[in-house]
């Protein structure tokens, strides 16, 4: 048995998805495919257009079989944590044979030995990156530097550096290291990105980039966001808009979060993942000046950190995600498979991976207490049936609930604000 696993946004779903769905299942010829899809905030740091549900609901009417959420916890981290969140996912229900990620160099040798590289860590490699640290550089330029003049010598003809700068080929990098984290026998394949970048501002027809159709989203002019969605995806918008669910953009969470900047104290910022270097004082002078998020965010920038890292940390100021949580995270990798959609090929797979996995797979979220208990309950048992750490388990899927209630209070009508839990229809058949 095939199973095709892909890790996913789908913020919205466009023909560029299409394409790398249809590639992959072509390339592989899969029995099932299998999706691991941010649930309602995404890696860019900020919340999805759309919520998670709708997101699935396209996902198995475009052809993925089984839709499963990242955890929130590994969804806002960077590409190394956001990758440790999905492939973990992937190897633990058991059954995923093959991975296919998009790529814009499409050179998986490269990538492969960029990989090796960075897991074995050789010492000429070290002593690169050592050299460019003393330089003042940041880390992730240091080990980009580094990594250029180590390879060199074996790539002359190509440039090492183009690939350490393209937003997919940095993330198949971290999957491929994850892979080996995991110690896994899921065999990796890369589809070309086409047309469009990742982060190609400019609408540029029917491949387009996610980020230019989300700008044209907020601009209201359907006739060109239809022009690279498919179908489904364009309907299943324009219902979200029609229900004052959507759109949801980064700066509708201005009040929330700069409400929460200017109550907190500095020592309780510096236990957040990814506040360093002095980004405790900044953040917190710059809130008290800053009137929208923009403000905020360009006031606190600097050389060493991006926009996308700063809308991270911002994210995981609002939700109070400590240092150490994160690190015991990334350690432990995903503690659970929560299930958000499926079909009716899909559900055959459901039964075969609640046989074999080893992690409590989840489809009524309202009985994670259940599975708690029942996990702290076979904790001194020989026989027990999963292998799930019951703290961890309970904090992040609990993150999860948090994050979904407060993303239903950016609906555009206040009265859809829910909690997640009393939601009765999270998986929905196709």
């Amino acid at each position: 048995m095939k199973v095709l696993g892909v890790i996913v946004e789908y913020n919205p779903f466009h023909n560029g998805h299409l394409y790398h769905l249809q590639q992959s299942k072509a390339l592989i010829n899969p029995d099932y495919v299998v999706a691991v899809m941010s649930g309602n905030f995404v890696q860019r740091g900020e919340p999805a257009i759309i919520d998670k549900v709708s997101r699935s609901e396209i996902a198995v009417k475009m052809g993925i079989d089984i839709v499963f959420e990242l955890p929130f916890v590994y969804s806002i981290q960077d590409a190394s944590g956001f990758a440790v969140g999905a492939i973990g996912t992937l190897e633990r229900t058991g059954v995923v044979t093959d991975i296919a990620f998009g790529s814009e160099s499409s050179d998986l040798e490269t990538l492969k030995n960029i990989s090796d590289i960075l897991t074995n860590q050789p010492k000429k490699f070290k002593k690169l990156l050592n050299k460019h640290l003393k330089e003042g550089l940041s880390f992730p330029n240091a080990r980009k530097y580094a990594l250029n003049e180590y390879l060199e010598s074996l790539y002359a003809e190509k440039n090492i550096i183009d690939i350490l700068e393209k937003s997919n080929d940095i993330l198949a990098i971290e999957y491929l290291n994850s892979l080996k984290l995991y110690n896994s026998e899921i065999i990796p394949h890369t589809i070309k990105r086409i047309k469009a970048e990742y982060n190609e501002k400019n609408f540029t027809g029917e491949i387009s980039s996610a980020t230019a159709i989300r700008a044209i989203i907020q601009k209201n002019d359907f006739e060109l966001i239809k022009k690279a969605l498919p179908e489904v995806s364009y309907e299943i918008l324009r219902r979200e808009i029609s229900l004052k669910k959507a759109p949801i953009f980064f700066e509708d969470m201005r009040d929330m979060i700069l409400a929460k900047l200017r109550m907190m104290k500095r020592e309780e910022l510096l236990e957040i993942d990814g506040i360093k270097e002095g980004l405790d004082r900044r953040f917190l002078d710059c809130s008290n000046s800053s009137s929208t998020l923009f403000e905020l965010l360009e006031c606190v920038k600097t050389k060493r950190f991006t926009l996308t890292r700063l809308k991270r940390t911002l994210l995981k100021i609002f939700f109070n995600l400590k240092e150490n949580e994160v690190r015991r995270y990334d350690k432990y990798g995903p503690q659970y498979l929560r299930v958000l959609a499926f079909n009716n090929k899909g559900q055959k797979l459901l039964n075969h991976i609640k046989k074999v996995s080893k992690y409590p797979l989840i489809t009524t979220p309202s009985k994670y207490k259940r599975i708690y208990y029942k996990l702290n309950n076979d904790c001194l048992k020989t026989d027990k049936k999963y292998i799930s750490y019951p703290e961890i388990f309970l904090t992040q899927i609990e993150y999860d609930f948090l994050a979904t209630n407060i993303y239903s209070l950016l609906y555009k009508d206040y009265n859809l604000a829910n909690s997640e839990i009393d939601i009765k229809k999270t998986v929905m058949k196709q």
